[in-house]
């Protein structure tokens, strides 16, 4: 038996680009609902601006060939914040709660309008519009607690803030995707998957202007489980901050997470784990993977480290990335365990080297780096080389020099058929292939 088919423009859209056409979108939803689910279809060559809408249990949710989906740039309408009672981290334009059964699919686009919510641009950045109660920037897609998800062939572009943002999700399945966030949007993150678990990203490509691929525990969070059993294979990532990176918020577990077959391409940091919190990292594995690294302004993270692992707790300060993360009452927090971490097949081209940190020799255990091959080549004109540790209470960067693996405080870490080499019109000396810190 065939679903049934909600055309949104019977329901009261326009398509024209001009016309709030959220309100309507809401209805065809509602109906699919009370039908007992269907199929909501916006139909090709329209574009709906859209006030936030929120999706239904038994869906699919299908965007016509040269349609877009817009968000309304009028910052009014987004008042629901992406993370419960923490109001300064974006809100929710497409949003779902308890749902099952959700598909999206079809060849148009899903557009968050972000440069519409930002300041003057910068020359490596834009500038973060000053807010009084919630920061209006809206997620493109936040779904909590919701299991059994497809996303397919749609492609979704210019987050004002997360793009796909998966809270306490069981079973999520991205395909065939574009993600083409702006390069210089802060916190354009193309996938974050916090507290969730059984997960598969494969053959997407992936532009931010933060991380591409995030795995997290957030506080916010914290009646979820783990984050745990994801598999990303065959994408293609370009980001100004990180390619794909497990942290820095992480409150309980992060584990069995297999990366492989990726190509990571002009970014600011390949692979990153970067435990800040109480939670463990345990059991990933990173295999055959290519890595094109550069450096960036200080505005974003990293420093073109290739591979980053990390455990170092937060800084105590008030701010944004200090005792807002703190467990309740807490003025300082900890960091916990990154355990059985392989990388194996690795080939990095960076302006920087490999680095392994943590406050304590304990926190960093079993790090195995397996045939990763190294060349050092300068791409920019930045200035000294630095390890990146932000946030970290004990300073912003770490200047040891140019080493081609680093270990700062972690001892448990072994090299098998590694290789460093340094690229003749280099002009950053290369103290030596490998280096440890007390």
């Amino acid at each position: 038996m065939e679903s049934m088919v909600f055309n949104v423009l019977n329901f009261g859209a326009v398509g024209d680009g001009r016309v709030n056409d959220g309100p309507a979108i809401q209805e065809a939803l509602l109906s699919c609902k009370a039908h007992g689910g269907g199929k909501v279809v916006f139909p090709p060559n329209h574009t709906f601006l859209a006030s936030p809408f929120d999706l239904v249990s038994n869906l699919e949710l299908y965007v016509g060939i040269n349609t877009t989906i817009l968000a309304h740039p009028d910052e009014s309408y987004y008042h629901r914040s992406a993370f419960r009672d923490n109001f300064k981290e974006g809100s929710i334009w497409i949003g779902g709660k308890n749902l099952q059964n959700i598909r999206i699919t079809g060849e148009g686009e899903i557009n968050g309008n972000g440069i519409a919510f930002m300041g003057k641009e910068l020359r490596d950045a834009f500038e973060l519009k000053p807010f009084e109660s919630i920061d209006p920037r809206p997620h493109l897609l936040v779904l909590e607690n919701c299991k059994d998800i497809k996303i397919q062939h749609v492609t979704f572009k210019d987050a004002a803030y997360w793009g796909l943002h998966f809270i306490g999700c069981n079973g999520v399945e991205v395909s065939d995707l574009e993600i083409r966030n702006n390069l210089k949007i802060r916190n354009s993150d193309g996938i974050d998957f916090n507290h969730t678990s059984n997960a598969v990203v494969k053959n997407c490509l992936i532009e931010s202007g933060d991380d591409c691929i995030c795995f997290k525990n957030r506080r916010e969070y914290s009646d979820y489980g783990i984050c745990s059993n994801i598999t990303v294979s065959n994408c293609e990532l370009v980001s100004t901050s990180c390619g794909i990176k497990l942290g820095s918020e992480n409150i309980s577990e992060i584990s069995d997470i297999w990366i492989e077959y990726c190509t990571i391409r002009k970014s600011n940091r390949g692979l990153g784990i970067q435990n800040r919190d109480e939670g463990i990292v345990k059991n990933v594995v990173f295999r055959y993977i290519i890595i094109e690294g550069r450096l960036f302004e200080d505005v974003w993270w990293g420093k073109s480290e290739p591979i980053y692992v990390t455990a170092y707790p937060r800084p105590p300060e008030k701010s944004k990335d200090g005792s807002l993360r703190f467990p309740e009452g807490k003025t300082q927090g900890s960091v916990g365990e990154v355990s059985d971490i392989l990388f194996e097949n690795i080939q990095c081209d960076s302006e920087n080297g490999v680095f392994v940190g943590s406050s304590s020799p304990q926190k960093m255990n079993r790090i195995r780096f397996k045939k990763v091959t190294l060349k050092v080549s300068q791409k920019t004109h930045f200035g000294n080389l630095k390890y990146d540790l932000r946030p970290c209470e004990e300073g912003d960067f770490l200047d040891v020099g140019l080493y081609g693996f680093y270990s700062h405080r972690a001892e448990d870490v072994s090299y098998e058929n590694c290789t460093v080499s340094i690229d003749p019109g280099c002009t950053r000396p290369l103290i030596g292939p490998y280096g440890r810190g007390a």
